[in-house]
């Protein structure tokens, strides 16, 4: 423990804005605008504390009731998720929504808990530090659930790969992400990098964790029981991140930037490492009663929350908190997003060995209040009290917006504009130029140029990473048992259809974890969206949200929490809807996982699915002729249901297993390839009567597969017995990929153009 000031030492100043004061000088001109509040909320502030609030009390609210941290514009739809029943088809949820994340029972006494959020305006001021404490962030929220974090995956968009702006934030955010994750010896299993015009001047960068913990050992958030201690341990507090992602996330940015940019919270990711496995030994100890990670508001959000799903009460003395930099005023220690700071309620007999752990660890901790029975929220600076509010309206009751939204006119217009009438490669020379500029796109190109900074291996657990189709760690040693995630959403279908277009984003990371032969059993997700003060936009969210829950009711998946992210446009120029979705599946037994790669010669390939004539949205159309427009690919939730659960019942049966999704078949058979060097020869006949569709469709609910000619029959049968479409389209061998005696292009020459495209631009 390290000693804190004593307050009866330092008397408060004179001119110190009490509770006391506020009282008596009600007319004193506040900067509540400034802080992001609107008039009437700075008005319900006065009515609900029955007088005008201190200035400590006006920036604990000004941060909570910000659009990132009380999700005003987004709480009204977000509300029918909770329609999903929490018991999925193949686990239950022992905690959801409203938690530091969920945490879904994946048997054998072990749980996992996951959660995607997003760092996205930070990353744009300063992308390394952005992006480093987007993922510290996650982690600590993972880390207070109970478990220890295990994975993290990092789905990324960025503007034009070849814009100024591009390279000057890309390399900042990988570096960023990995720096981070390396250091704390997590793996990155995973994860996306899309770009789009859309997204320059406002990149998306979302985190993602994943964490394990016995069933007996999760923890909630709560502060309960009178008298017991609350004790701040972890880094110390300072001026860095004030304000932080709580003002930064809830404006628009102009041409120029953020109107306002405070100062993005700086990360060290050595002190975190201390702070997880000091947290895990607390944990062990018996010695933690609630806890609560200090990320976005901080210290406001960690003692209004804390105090609101506890008994109610409890009371701080803040010049107890320990401090980088001693200038620091009252309402600024409120708002700091310093990072690596944990809060822990502890029973009194417990706070010395509590203390003891955290010596032992070199994590300074201090008590800085206890729970009380009062049902307020009382803080203290040198014995004069700046803040006394009924903690649950500084963190639960704040704004309800029912923002109008509207189908944009445009709509139609767009939805008619269909990719479908575009013109098309005529010859055979010409659909293989078109298979390798698509291949050699920034969206479809290889990404080692980003992944090969993370250790995707570290802690020896993983069992696939990128560029499989999921993510996938080992959970016990002795059994086996193990999850994969994957993360996806393409934001090309969301502005086509933003109800279809989450589907969409849920289907394919629920494919994409059934393919490395896991069943799906929960839902994360990021919802990143522009302005809610566009009736275009907010219609736009309240369409995808429709979406996702009506796509978690038809596949039994329940949403465990998530993030909402607005304001993402520059100027008038919204990013594309992007519902990141994140799925997370178990498997039995990782060592009997399907891998996404041709493997060996002679061995029969088989497409699971139909194709369509679905080129609307497509790479195809976006790279080729700079197009969006007309209706994405038809969802069909239940054919996704019967191809996973097909899936799950080839296991063993075939020897590889890769999705269907951007860039359809030919980026499919090219990837394929790639990863083993192993060539491949199809006929389209048997795909679609259009070569050309039947190459670059982006249908979903697809999967191609690999058997040995002795596991084809089985293979065959399963599928009838499943109602998912089969046809044998070819076989594996030689060094090219040869598509149906159309055109033949080498193996390595394919790999060459994928590869070359993010090393030329970035270096």
């Amino acid at each position: 423990m390290t000693d804190a000031p004593d307050p009866e030492q330092t008397p408060a100043p004179a001119s110190l804005d009490t509770v006391e004061r506020a009282a008596g000088d009600p007319d004193r001109e506040q900067p509540w605008a400034d802080l992001g509040l609107k008039a009437d909320e700075y008005d319900r502030i006065r009515s609900i504390l029955g007088r005008r609030p201190t200035s400590s009390e006006l920036a604990m609210y000004s941060v909570m009731w910000s659009e990132h941290c009380s999700y005003k514009s987004s709480k009204v739809h977000l509300r029918q998720f909770s329609e999903i029943p929490q018991e999925t088809r193949a686990g239950r949820m022992l905690a959801g929504i409203g938690e530091n994340a969920g945490v879904i029972d994946i048997g054998q006494g072990y749980a996992v808990t996951f959660k995607v959020e997003s760092h996205n305006h930070p990353s744009y001021v300063e992308p390394h530090q952005g992006a480093a404490t987007g993922i510290g962030g996650i982690v600590r929220d993972i880390l207070a659930m109970g478990a220890r974090p295990v994975a993290v995956m990092d789905p990324l968009r960025f503007g034009p790969l070849d814009a100024e702006d591009t390279s000057r934030v890309l390399p900042g955010i990988v570096e960023g992400v990995g720096h981070y994750g390396n250091c704390l010896g997590l793996p990155n299993i995973g994860g996306e990098a899309v770009f789009d015009p859309t997204y320059l001047g406002n990149p998306l960068v979302n985190a993602l964790c994943v964490g394990v913990l016995r069933h007996e050992d999760l923890h909630l958030a709560k502060a309960s029981g009178a008298g017991n201690q609350v004790i701040l341990y972890g880094a110390r507090t300072g001026g860095d991140g004030i304000g932080g992602v709580s003002v930064l996330a809830s404006e628009t940015f102009d041409a120029d930037g953020p109107a306002k940019r405070p100062s993005v919270q700086v990360g060290d990711p050595f002190m975190e490492k201390l702070l997880i496995e000091c947290t895990l030994e607390l944990f062990a100890a018996g010695v933690v009663a609630g806890i609560q990670d200090l990320g976005g508001a901080g210290l406001s959000c960690a003692t209004s929350e804390l105090a609101s799903a506890g008994d109610g009460g409890m009371r701080v003395d803040l010049d107890k908190v320990l401090l980088r930099d001693s200038t620091l005023a009252p309402e600024e220690i409120l708002m700091s997003e310093s990072q690596e700071r944990m809060m822990a309620v502890v029973e009194p007999d417990d706070v010395a060995g509590f203390l003891a752990i955290c010596e032992k660890w070199d994590v300074e901790a201090v008590v800085i209040g206890e729970v009380t029975e009062t049902g307020r929220l009382e803080i203290d600076w040198h014995g004069a009290r700046v803040v006394d509010v009924p903690p649950r309206t500084v963190a639960h009751d704040g704004p309800v917006y029912e923002r109008p939204y509207a189908r944009p006119d445009w709509q139609d217009g767009l939805q008619a504009d269909a990719a479908e009438a575009l013109p098309r490669p005529g010859s055979d020379e010409e659909l293989k130029e078109t298979l390798l500029r698509l291949v050699a796109s920034p969206n479809l190109a290889d990404k080692s140029w980003i992944t090969d900074q993370y250790d995707r291996y570290v802690r020896g657990n993983t069992v696939l990473a990128q560029p499989s189709d999921s993510g996938m760690v080992r959970v016990d040693e002795s059994s086996n048992l193990g999850v994969a995630v994957s993360t996806d959403c393409n934001g090309r279908y969301a502005k086509l259809d933003p109800y279809a277009g989450a589907q969409l984003a849920l289907a394919e990371a629920y494919r994409n974890v059934a393919t490395g032969g896991a069943t799906p059993l929960a839902v994360s997700d990021c919802l990143n969206f522009g302005s809610p003060e566009d009736p275009a936009v907010m219609w736009q969210f309240a369409e995808a949200c429709r979406g996702l829950k009506d796509a978690c009711l038809a596949l039994g998946v329940p949403v465990t929490g998530g993030n909402v992210s607005l304001y993402n446009q520059t100027g008038e120029t919204a990013i594309l809807p992007t519902p990141v979705v994140a799925v997370l599946g178990v498997i039995d037994d990782v060592t009997r996982r399907t891998p996404s790669g041709f493997r060996a010669a002679d061995e029969a390939v088989v497409l699971l699915g139909e194709t369509r004539e679905e080129l609307s949205g497509s790479e195809w159309a976006h790279v080729v002729h700079g197009h969006l427009g007309g209706r994405p690919p038809a969802v069909d939730l239940a054919g996704e249901q019967a191809l996973a659960g097909l899936l799950g019942d080839l296991v063993g049966v075939v020897t590889s297993a890769h999705d269907l999704s951007d860039g359809g078949l030919a980026q499919t058979l090219a990837e394929s390839s790639f990863r083993h060097g192993m060539g491949v020869e199809v006929r389209l006949e048997e795909v679609h009567a259009d070569p050309f569709v039947a190459l670059f469709a982006e249908s979903t609910g697809r999967v191609l597969v690999t058997v040995p000619e002795e596991g084809m029959n089985e293979l065959l049968a399963r599928a009838t017995a499943a109602g998912v479409p089969a046809a044998r389209i070819g076989r594996t061998g030689g060094d090219q990929i040869v598509v149906d005696g159309r055109f033949a292009v080498g193996v390595a020459e394919a790999r060459d153009a994928w590869s070359a495209t993010l090393p030329a631009v970035l270096g």
